[in-house]
């Protein structure tokens, strides 16, 4: 189950029944627990804690003192046989936890591709990653929240518990994230408030004229033509029948159950 030619530090434990491939590199003074498994070319630097049942993919780099699949902090928790799932080339920097699931979520909580986890930053059990995503120093979320793909969460950020986070968010620093976040939106504050449209961070990714155009539409019948939400998502599910891009909103409303800010 450990491939011989695996580099494990002699200070290194790795339980067995653990899951290593032949690139994997472990360095010194980490931990493996016996049903953890680690994919090619994954590096655990130092001091690194993969305990629980845990299933990291490839190409990822794990810095010092980070602790993955270890008990929640939900008083619920009985010691369910729940797990954390990892995708690959991920950038997991010092002290980042990611804590597993609970019977009362899906028994998973889940980080997809090409993240960047900066120092410190707290995944919750029950959160659902998805890929490209930024998470700063010290943002923490709380359990079960969703943050969907190409999102970035800036420092001290704490998100509550159930909240969706759209695609193609940008959250300033020091907020506080108490309702869910529509797809492309700009927002900050304790409370977080809306402020516009992620339009830089769009046009890095390639959105074009017409794009960018849809986007600011359906901002605005969100949340300047003085619709009713429920009015709102009506407009905007038909504009979504004939623009892609919007179709992301849609999948929004029907997981949004904290309502959105405002």
């Amino acid at each position: 189950m450990i491939d011989s030619t695996a580099f494990i530090h002699p200070s290194a434990i790795v339980e067995d029944g653990a899951v290593i491939h032949a690139s994997v590199y472990i360095g010194p003074f980490c931990y493996v627990g016996p049903k953890v498994k680690i994919y090619e070319g994954t590096i655990l630097k130092s001091h690194v804690v993969v305990n629980g049942i845990t299933k990291i993919g490839c190409n990822n780099k794990i810095y010092q003192f980070s602790s993955i699949g270890e008990v929640n902090q939900d008083l619920k928790y009985a010691s369910e046989p729940t797990c954390v799932e990892i995708g690959d080339r991920n950038l997991i920097r010092e002290h980042v936890t990611i804590h597993r699931g609970t019977s009362q979520g899906a028994n998973l909580t889940k980080v997809g591709s090409d993240n960047l986890l900066m120092i410190n930053a707290h995944i919750a059990h029950d959160c659902i990653i998805g890929n490209h995503c930024i998470l700063a120093n010290n943002v923490t979320l709380g359990g079960h929240v969703m943050v969907d793909n190409f999102t970035t969460i800036g420092g001290m950020t704490a998100v509550h518990q159930f909240c969706v986070i759209g695609a193609h968010v940008m959250v300033g620093g020091c907020s506080g994230v108490v309702q869910d976040i529509p797809p492309y939106v700009l927002a900050q504050g304790n409370h977080a408030i809306p402020f516009g449209i992620n339009t830089k961070g769009l046009k890095r990714r390639g959105f074009d004229k017409e794009a960018l155009h849809m986007v600011r539409n359906v901002y605005n019948i969100l949340y300047r033509s003085g619709q009713t939400l429920g009015d709102a998502k009506l407009e905007i599910t038909k504009l979504a029948k004939r623009h892609a891009d919007i179709k992301l909103f849609i999948d929004f409303f029907n997981r949004s159950k904290r309502g959105i800010i405002r």
